[in-house]
């Protein structure tokens, strides 16, 4: 017996749109109502009826979602009382594998089958729901199925709809400060917060005129006052857009009154950094003494701030000359020397950093892990590993124990220096001292073993990840996966993957589906090809680009072009190469067909092999 459904859905053709005063839709009849095909015609489909509806809505009626399609707009209404309807609408979600959301009551539903999570508090009824979720409960704001659905709590969701509202609006009107905008968004000043506020600036990060515009709007409501957090977003979006003039007006027009409610720490770091963003040095010295005006103290953090947003934006030279004349307001701690080297380093100026690593061991200023850290990649990267190795070494012999990040950048030069042995002595000697390794470590050393075909201690090692408790991820099976030669071995590692937990992204299916082709095993392209369908990994472009140039280097064409029509259809955009591996397809075979042809191409026009299972695309 079908569960009972409470839903009554109604399409309309696009011309009717929801927008518009006289396209109030009206409720019909069945699960799924009238639906309107491609001849215009009225279609029923053969599902349960419901208790009869009223003829048009009213108050009493709840609109729970609506979509669109090129050929109709689709709405779902329901006259349930709150918790009957909860628990429909759950059965409906179970049965139909719909996304289908109720923010206010139950938050979010998802599309897979049904599981739900066991923390939860509220119990919802058994009305309509299969016995697989009793003794289950869902709560407020938490996902059923799938976790590509957000949650979100009521006052969450609703500062949602009207965030998103006014972005809308904002959209339409233009990015210009107009009389327009103000008459759009009178419907939200009543109910305009902070919340609101820093969700749509926050949406408008590369429209700083919107933002703006926006901004200055709801400053003239009344009833409402910019806070701190919303002055912060502000001033950011306009430095970071290069506009120092105008986020300076703006700071200055903050009244007095509320300097000490809105200006803070966080406020002028904002300014600092945008500031030395655009090259404004001086500038930014300036706003730092500002401080003082404002009630905050010149202290040290503030001042390594400073510095941090110079080097930051290559202005080392500059930041280290503050520093050292700032050297009697401001002492010469590990931190501050840190930033200084670091900077140089980052701008890779070896000769400097080696020059301030030589002025802070003068100094007998004690160095940290920080310092040590910072150096020693400084020297790989410079290519002098040696000295490298030397400091590290010198790190244990002082009683200073490097930390994870430390080891991972001597062992990973190492071994692309082809000093395997070496790294793995200290991958040892990490044991010994109780530096625990994590997955990158591992990764590291599986990467170039397998490089070298060293596939007894890879697995020894993935091994010994897998009982410490380190669990490999997909980039560590990605390495391994690139050394098999045989389907088999594949299968034994996804097997493996599948006990470890390991859930295989789009780009290791990717990966599997070129070792595939590139072995023409036609019936395991077809299982990761229909797995990644089932799974919603794929297939993506890459998928498609490595079955279009596979099969051409097998020399089936149609089956390429076919590929390539289908991956057009579904609007997704072929690399340069696969353009003109096409174009040259088209010219072998005819000489006049285009590559921009191809996508009207239908399937009558391809002569495909009706013997392979491998060739059937899911359009």
């Amino acid at each position: 017996m079908p569960w009972p459904s409470p839903f009554h859905y109604e399409q309309h053709s696009p011309a009717h749109s929801a927008h518009s005063p006289s396209s109030t839709p009206t409720i019909s009849e069945g699960v799924f109502g009238r639906r309107e095909g491609r001849d215009g015609k009225r279609k029923r489909r053969p599902t349960p009826r419901t208790p009869e509806a009223p003829a048009s809505t009213s108050h009493d009626c709840t609109v729970l979602f609506s979509w669109t399609t090129p050929q109709q707009r689709c709405y779902c209404f329901s006259t349930m009382p709150q918790p009957r309807l909860a628990s429909a609408i759950l059965a409906a979600a179970c049965m139909f594998r719909k996304p289908i959301a109720l923010r206010h009551t139950l938050g979010v539903f998802g599309s897979c089958t049904p599981a739900v999570r066991h923390n939860a508090s509220e119990m919802l009824p058994f009305l309509g729901l299969p016995p697989c979720l009793h003794q289950s409960a869902l709560p407020r704001g938490h996902v059923l199925g799938s976790l590509r659905f957000c949650h979100a709590s009521a006052s969450e969701s609703s500062s949602e709809v009207h965030a998103s509202e006014i972005l809308r609006i904002l959209k339409s009107t233009g990015s210009s400060d107009n009389a327009d905008l103000g008459g759009a968004l009178r419907q939200f000043a009543e109910n305009m917060d902070e919340d609101v506020v820093l969700k749509v600036l926050q949406k408008q990060r590369s429209n700083w005129q919107a933002a703006l515009a926006f901004f200055n709007w709801a400053a003239g409501l009344p009833g409402y006052t910019h806070g701190s957090r919303a002055y912060t977003e502000m001033l950011d979006i306009l430095g970071r857009m290069k506009k120092v003039r105008l986020m300076r007006q703006l700071f200055d027009e903050i009244p007095n009154e509320r300097w000490e409610v809105v200006v803070t720490n966080r406020m002028f770091a904002v300014l600092l950094n945008r500031y030395a963003g655009a090259h404004k040095v001086q500038e930014a010295i300036e706003v730092f003494y500002l401080r003082k005006d404002y009630g905050f103290e010149l202290d040290l953090v503030g001042f390594q701030i400073l510095l941090m947003s110079l080097c930051r934006y290559k202005h080392v030279e500059e930041a280290e000359v503050l520093f050292r004349e700032k050297k009697d307001e401001f002492p010469h701690v590990i931190k501050s020397w840190n930033i200084i080297l670091n900077g140089w380093c980052v701008k890779g100026s070896m000769r400097d950093a080696q020059r301030i690593w030589n002025d802070i061991i003068a100094s007998k200023v004690e160095r940290d892990l920080f310092t040590y850290g910072t150096f020693i990649k400084a020297l790989t990267k410079d290519g002098r590993i040696g000295s490298a190795v030397k400091l590290f070494n010198s790190m244990w012999e002082k009683g200073i124990n490097p930390d994870v990040a430390i080891c991972n950048c001597i062992i990973d030069q190492l071994c692309f220096k082809k000093r395997i042995p070496e790294a793995l002595e200290i991958f040892g000697e990490m044991n010994d001292r109780r530096c625990q390794a994590d997955v990158a470590t591992y990764n590291t050393l599986i990467k170039y073993l397998c490089n070298i075909k060293r596939m007894e201690k890879v697995y020894e090692l993935l091994d010994e990840m897998e009982a410490k408790g380190c669990s490999p991820n997909n980039r560590t099976y990605s390495y391994i996966l690139k050394t098999t030669e045989k389907p088999k071995d594949v299968i034994a590692l996804m097997q493996r993957m599948e006990r470890t937990g390991c859930k295989l992204d789009s780009d290791t299916y990717n990966l599997i589906l070129n070792l595939y082709v590139d072995w023409k095993y036609e019936k395991g392209v077809h299982q990761i090809w229909d797995e990644m369908e089932r799974n919603g990994s794929g297939p993506d472009q890459r998928s498609f680009t490595i079955m279009v140039h596979g099969l051409h280097s097998q020399g089936k064409l149609d089956e390429a072009l076919q590929y390539y029509t289908t991956m057009k259809s579904r609007g997704l955009i072929s690399e340069p190469r696969t353009k003109i591996l096409v174009k040259a397809i088209h010219m072998k075979k005819d000489g006049a067909v285009t590559e921009d042809q191809s996508a009207n191409m239908t399937g009558k026009n391809l002569k495909l092999d009706p013997r392979s299972r491998l060739f059937h695309v899911h359009k």
